[in-house]
């Protein structure tokens, strides 16, 4: 069983590379019943969406689109 450490790297080397099948595997088998990890995961998604926002107006002319958020539905883990 992996430990929460190996997630947590897991989770953040997931935001930035495609994980391997049994990283994946690793990862959402841990995430079933770690609920810390599980927060964690969903605070790096949080972040992460909070930062691609902030980028999107820090361009000139760019206004957030709700819409889009809305349209990909809930994100998975």
């Amino acid at each position: 069983m992996a430990t929460c450490k190996e997630i947590h790297r897991l989770v953040s080397e997931g935001l930035d590379r495609d994980l391997s099948v049994i990283e994946r595997t690793k990862m959402r088998l841990h995430l079933l019943i770690c609920d810390a990890c599980t927060n964690f995961s969903g605070q790096m998604q949080l972040i992460r969406k909070a930062m691609h926002k902030m980028a999107q107006l820090d361009e000139p002319d760019a206004t957030p689109d709700p819409e889009s958020d809305r349209a990909r539905g809930p994100e998975r883990r």
